[in-house]
């Protein structure tokens, strides 16, 4: 994947043009600081976040409940 940076960018902007996906960096903090995705890519970028959201909204109530729940205490619980 092609890198470039925040000033590259800047003084060169149709280098963007030559690319799909450009990882862009902070060369001074040597830091990624995000992704130029073409915007043929819109639609499937939309449709993936979409999915990562409504992952993140569901959760299994054993999982939520687990968090709460003291493992010391499981030996005394009745049917353990």
């Amino acid at each position: 994947m092609e890198q470039i940076s925040i000033s590259e960018i800047q003084r060169n902007l149709h280098k963007l043009n030559d690319f799909d996906i450009i990882e862009v960096i902070d060369k001074k903090r040597n830091k990624i600081k995000g992704y130029f995705i073409e915007s043929k890519y819109a639609s499937f970028v939309e449709e993936l976040s979409q999915k990562v959201e409504k992952k993140k909204k569901r959760k299994s109530a054993a999982g939520s409940l687990h968090a709460y729940a003291n493992l010391d205490l499981i030996d005394q619980e009745e049917g353990a």
